[in-house]
């Protein structure tokens, strides 16, 4: 559940109360930090699924990161965004308790993947009743973690983007807000973040960030005991608001929504030439601290972006993030739908990719592969562009990688000029051979709707 600015399942949070911890120096990491900068999102995979995946998808792919739902206590319901209305910050929600989520971290570490949890620190639940790991709890009263003084004096929803008072201080979908402002309740969920950490997290997602006082979130991410874990903050740009995602960038990443809202419009309306800029040449943030995406959880619902529904024009669309020097990318990988409220298949258990509605966009061959580009391509600036004034397109990557995207009705077949030394690659996209002569040149046809990517390092199919 989600409003339509707020998105991020507009619901959510949930952990223990811990110590108060003294504030200490802040670091903002502008990308995740590493040479690795792919997360998979695996949207309600519950944790030991997580764990079986980065072992034996995540970490051999050369993603970085793994990022998960969230863990802690919530209300009952089937529904998927009762995951994002906590009700206590114990780790007890339908996708595993704290041994599991322990569990987790530990094997992808081994697996070398990093862990992102999915914080919810905005707001608690709405209605009463038992949570998901026992906890009773009623709008207001959360007993041993909040009281009716821990929230926003403002009991209505929001309702003006264009005030910030009323965005940041009343109540998002109806969802009691957290008064973030004040000593306890920026110490308490300090110390949830801080319990995370502890069991080996890397970094989190903040939902629903543009509901919070970038200064408030300063002042929480001051007191974690890893200062320097990478933050990535749902702030939604909306033109003439009051709360803008600029003012973010100082905690940490910033995930950038225009980037996804765009690339649904030029991939099935307008010209894939239109790229060539992509990024900072069309008023986005900084690459430096741009999270982005073709989709998540909330925009493949609400039709603001593409989704797994669109077929190539989705495919592809991933496959041009992931070739493009911009941001950090995140895949967003979850299940079929047709009811968007419906939860997880199986409670979020996944025996197999692509059964039982799990679309594991992930692992897509066209995808996946491209995360070994990313990885190989690292630090290259774009190069060689080429483009046919209409949907084909071709770029390199410097001396490191090229690829191609026709998004034509028809194939395509040409010569094209790229900076790579001579020598044989690997088209990732086909497991075929492409040669590169003396001159920097290949020649190639390209099926309609399909790539090439070929890169330094990887000559063998």
């Amino acid at each position: 559940m989600a409003s339509n600015r707020s998105l991020s399942g507009a619901l959510a949070l949930a952990a223990a109360a811990a110590a108060v911890l003294a504030p200490g120096a802040s670091t903002a990491y502008a990308t995740p930090p590493g040479v690795k900068d792919v997360t998979a999102v695996l949207f309600e995979w519950n944790f030991a699924s997580v764990a079986k995946e980065c072992t034996n998808t995540l970490g051999p792919a050369g993603y970085g990161y793994v990022q998960v739902s969230p863990p802690a206590e919530h209300i009952q319901g089937s529904q998927w965004w009762t995951s994002y209305q906590p009700v206590s910050y114990k780790i007890a929600g339908r996708l595993g308790d704290r041994t599991a989520f322990w569990n987790m971290v530990n094997t992808c570490h081994a697996a070398g993947v990093k862990v992102v949890v999915d914080t919810v620190i905005n707001h608690m639940s709405a209605g009463s009743g038992t949570g998901t790991g026992g906890s009773s709890y009623t709008k207001y009263d959360y007993p041993g973690l909040y009281s009716s003084y821990d929230f926003d004096d403002c009991t209505s929803q929001v309702t003006n983007y264009a005030d910030r008072w009323n965005v940041q201080h009343c109540e998002l979908v109806g969802l009691a807000d957290l008064d973030t402002g004040e000593e306890y309740v920026r110490k308490t969920i300090a110390g949830y973040l801080n319990d995370l950490l502890t069991l080996g997290v890397d970094g989190f997602r903040i939902d629903a960030a543009k509901h919070i006082d970038a200064a408030d979130l300063a002042n929480i991410k001051s007191r974690l005991t890893n200062p320097n874990a990478y933050l990535k903050q749902e702030v939604i740009y909306g033109g003439g608001e009051a709360v803008q995602p600029t003012e973010y960038t100082g905690n940490g990443d910033v995930q950038e929504f225009r980037y996804a809202y765009d690339l649904k419009r030029v991939f099935n309306n307008e010209n894939l030439a239109y790229l060539k800029n992509y990024g900072e040449g069309w008023g986005y943030l900084s690459s430096s601290v741009a999270g982005v995406f073709v989709d998540n959880h909330d925009t493949e619902r609400n039709g603001s972006t593409l989704n797994y529904k669109d077929g190539a024009n989705y495919t592809l669309a991933n496959v041009f993030m992931l070739a493009y020097p911009y941001g950090a990318p995140d895949i967003n990988s979850g299940y079929e739908w047709s009811d968007a409220d419906a939860g997880p298949p199986n409670g979020g258990a996944v025996s197999a990719c692509w059964q039982d509605g799990w679309k594991c966009q992930h692992a897509w061959p066209e995808i996946l592969r491209m995360v070994a580009f990313r990885n190989a391509t690292r630090g290259a600036a774009m190069s060689d562009w080429w483009d046919n004034g209409g949907d084909a397109i071709a770029f390199g990557r410097g001396a490191k990688g090229y690829v191609a995207i026709n998004h034509e009705s028809s194939g395509l077949t040409r010569t094209y000029q790229t900076s790579l030394p001579a020598g044989t690659y690997c088209n990732v996209q086909s497991n075929t051979t492409i040669t590169v002569n003396s001159g920097g040149q290949f020649s190639a046809t390209l099926g309609a709707n399909t790539a090439l990517a070929i890169y330094a390092g990887k000559s063998a199919c």
